[in-house]
């Protein structure tokens, strides 16, 4: 049977895990989905509580704070939750190719090679012994070494010393993100040669994004087309194709996705959540005119019905509450004006407090 844009839309819902049978703990939402975007670190923990059961805002705050999940760039240049097991082999391999992306910045902020060891060897000695040092501390810790450290070149600095594998996130401290040594923070975990990682990485992409064309992991992983094409080589039946209007669609080996809903279904995503971040092409999950010729639209909280996103919305934390203002062009029918509400009440228990409607 040929595939439709709700067919690829429903498949994906379900080998993202956002219906279907749940992952049973976060950290086999993060190893199943590979990397889980996060620059918005609240919203990347919704993200992970929508496809597991009964998981808190608190309960992610105490996985991340334990080393259970971790924040780095990889990718692309912008920050991923990753679990431990996978971090060294998932820099090994993308890296350089973000490093590649950063080199006009670089260039700009006049960093070299020479001004990386430096603040590398600097940091190192800082870090050393299980420490653990916020933002501003780091900065402080380049400063003192002669090496000027203050908005985008700090923000560079790090992010090197992130993709070289010296630093990942540490815990908490209050609402300040903490960095830590790697080599600390995780235990040695298995190596994978190169051609093992790119089938790695392939393979598991179009498992739980799938299905998927080799242009949406190309731009979800930052690696080029041609090593995109290397890796769906390397994959071999692992996975499987389809031609759909002249679009090559990939997915993982074996029966496809159960396609079918319990209609009418939404969901309250989050900026950045996989279900559209991590693709190219969106021509099966949006409709282009709800992006009024700015692609800013993607980058707002989407309300999602079916499968198809309709609209977006916003939260407003006021205290000990949450007030959410919803846009959605598109009329609702009272069945989904149900669905809706088992939505948001999903989100107040997520959160630990009430969240109404604006």
């Amino acid at each position: 049977m040929t595939l439709a844009p709700l067919d690829i839309a429903r498949q994906r819902l379900h080998n993202e895990r956002l219906v279907g049978p749940p992952c049973e703990r976060p950290e086999d939402v993060v190893q199943w989905l590979c990397a889980v975007q996060a620059q918005d670190y609240a919203g990347a923990k919704w993200a992970v509580a929508q496809r597991t059961t009964g998981v808190t805002d608190a309960d992610l705050d105490r996985l991340f704070n334990d080393g259970k999940i971790l924040r780095t760039h990889v990718l692309r240049p912008t920050w991923h939750i990753v679990m431990p097991l996978d971090i060294r082999w998932m820099l090994e391999l993308t890296a350089p190719r973000v490093n590649a992306a950063n080199a006009t910045m670089y260039r700009k902020l006049e960093l070299d090679d020479a001004v990386f060891a430096r603040s590398s060897g600097a940091l190192a000695r800082a870090l050393q012994g299980g420490a653990q040092l916020t933002r501003t501390e780091v900065a402080r810790v380049y400063e003192a070494a002669g090496i000027t450290a203050s908005g985008l070149r700090l923000a560079y600095l790090l992010m090197r010393a992130e993709l070289d594998g010296l630093l990942c996130s540490g815990a908490l401290r209050g609402k300040q993100f903490t960095y830590a040594l790697l080599d600390e923070r995780v235990s040695r975990t298995r190596a994978l040669g190169r051609d093992e990682a790119l089938a790695e990485l392939t393979r598991r992409y179009f498992a739980s994004h799938g299905p998927a064309l080799a242009k949406d992991f190309a731009w979800w992983s930052g690696l080029t087309m041609a090593e995109v094409k290397a890796g769906i080589e390397l994959a071999g039946t692992h996975l499987e194709s389809e031609v759909v209007d002249g679009k090559t669609y990939w997915r993982a080996g074996g029966p496809a996705a159960n396609g079918k809903l319990k209609t009418p279904l939404i969901h309250l995503l989050p900026n950045y959540d996989e279900y559209v971040i991590a693709y190219k092409d969106h021509s099966a999950t949006l409709d282009p005119a709800l992006l009024s010729g700015s692609s800013d639209a993607l980058m707002a909280h989407l309300v999602v019905l079916d499968g198809q996103v309709v609209g977006g919305w916003r939260r407003n934390v006021k205290g000990k509450t949450v007030a959410i203002t919803l846009n959605i062009p598109v009329p609702l029918k009272r069945g989904e004006h149900a669905a809706l509400q088992l939505a948001i009440d999903q989100y107040s228990r997520f959160l630990g407090m009430p969240v109404t409607v604006a």
